[in-house]
C-alpha cells in the first residue's frame, strides 16, 4: 500500500514522537505532529493530508471540535484516540467526522487496521 499522509493530533510530545516514529515505520507513513487544536489546524490550512489521527482529549478545545472543523473546512477523515468509550463517546465520534474510535492504551496492529480501513472509505 502506498504510504499516507497523517496528521497525528497529540497533546503528549513523548507520545506523539514515539506513535510518529511507529506510523512511519510500519507504514511508511508521513506524519506531521500537532501538540493542540490550534496547530492543528494550521497545519491542514498549509498541507495537504489523507487521515487525521487525533486524541479527544485537546488543551485548547476537544479532539470532536477539531475534527468536525478540520472535516467542514478541508474535508478530512480521521480516527479518534481516547480513554472515553461509552455509546454516545462512539456516536460524538461518528458525527464529528472520525471513521474510526480506538481506546486507549493503543495497540499499534489496531491502529494500523483503522488506517486500512479508512483508506478503503476514502477510495
Amino acid at each position: 500500500m502506498n504510504p499516507l499522509r497523517l496528521l497525528l493530533v497529540e497533546d503528549h510530545a513523548d507520545t506523539a514522537k514515539a506513535m510518529a516514529r511507529l506510523l512511519k515505520a510500519t507504514g511508511g507513513h508521513a506524519v506531521t505532529i500537532a501538540n493542540t487544536a490550534a496547530a492543528a489546524l494550521e497545519h491542514a490550512a498549509t498541507n495537504e493530508f489523507d487521515l487525521v489521527i487525533s486524541d479527544i482529549g485537546l488543551p485548547d478545545i476537544t479532539g470532536y471540535e477539531l475534527m468536525s472543523q478540520l472535516r467542514d473546512k478541508h474535508g478530512l477523515r480521521g480516527i479518534a484516540l481516547t480513554g472515553y468509550g461509552s455509546d454516545d463517546d462512539h456516536q460524538k465520534s461518528r458525527d464529528s467526522g472520525f471513521v474510526a474510535h480506538i481506546l486507549k492504551p493503543i495497540n499499534l496492529d489496531t491502529l494500523n487496521a483503522a488506517i486500512e480501513r479508512a483508506r478503503i472509505v476514502a477510495v
